[in-house]
């Protein structure tokens, strides 16, 4: 039996996701970066300047906050990220990246495109936008689904 489309296709991204992240760790490792970490500076990155509590940024990566607590932990000590109390909560911090963590972002995109490249190797540049976009799509959905009961 064919399992349906749907699970098939979810399915593959999962299967690429692993293959993927396999290769990524490959990448980074010379930069002293592991995979968990470079998803928390990617997640700051996009907005640089914006602070983030723990609770916040376990709730976008979908993750426990124990392990994500760990992780920040460890991206302040090497100053990647900066902490601050929060003003409202004593008990909570404000993260930011700071120069040093996006600077370590950048080199970590740029230690992953050789591998990206050769895996789009010979697609042409309307087919990568194509599959970003449907990919985009499913993104946007499963977001927007995440907090259904």
């Amino acid at each position: 039996m064919t399992e349906p489309l749907p699970f098939r296709i979810v399915n593959w991204i999962g299967i690429i996701d692993q293959l993927a992240s396999t290769e990524a760790n490959r990448a980074l490792k010379p930069l002293g970066l592991q995979l968990p970490h470079f998803v928390l500076l990617n997640h700051f990155s996009h907005r640089p300047e914006e602070t983030k509590t723990v609770t916040g940024v376990a709730r976008a990566l979908q993750q426990p906050q124990p392990g994500v607590t760990k992780n920040v932990q460890k991206l302040v000590a090497k100053g990647w990220l900066r902490e601050r109390v929060h003003g409202d909560d004593g008990r909570s911090k404000l993260l930011a990246l700071t120069p040093a963590g996006l600077a370590k972002h950048r080199a970590a995109v740029a230690a992953l495109m050789p591998g990206l490249a050769r895996a789009f190797a010979g697609w042409p540049d309307k087919d990568q936008r194509a599959l970003f976009a449907l990919l985009d799509r499913l993104k946007l959905w499963f977001d927007s689904d995440r907090d259904r009961p």
